[in-house]
């Protein structure tokens, strides 16, 4: 699980990056990447529950999105 907080970014480039970003999400949920999403309602940011093979393929996926550069991120394994 995936504990993302947006940090750093303005509400424009918020905006002008979230259509890539959804699209990216919805890939990943077609393809069996991403399990769950859930949106924080108090911050910008989000949980994610990924299938990955270990910390370092989270964060290589994580890579790819238009959000990384302005993301805290902090990764917890489930099992």
């Amino acid at each position: 699980m995936v504990d993302i907080l947006l940090q750093g970014i303005d509400t424009d480039t918020r905006l002008n990056l979230l259509p890539r970003e959804q699209d990216l999400l919805k890939e990943w949920e077609d393809n069996g990447t991403l399990l769950a999403s859930y949106l924080k309602g108090d911050t910008y940011g989000i949980y994610l529950v990924l299938m990955a093979a270990d910390k370092t393929d989270v964060d290589n996926k994580l890579a790819t999105l238009p959000y990384y550069p302005y993301m805290k991120i902090e990764i917890n394994t489930l099992k």
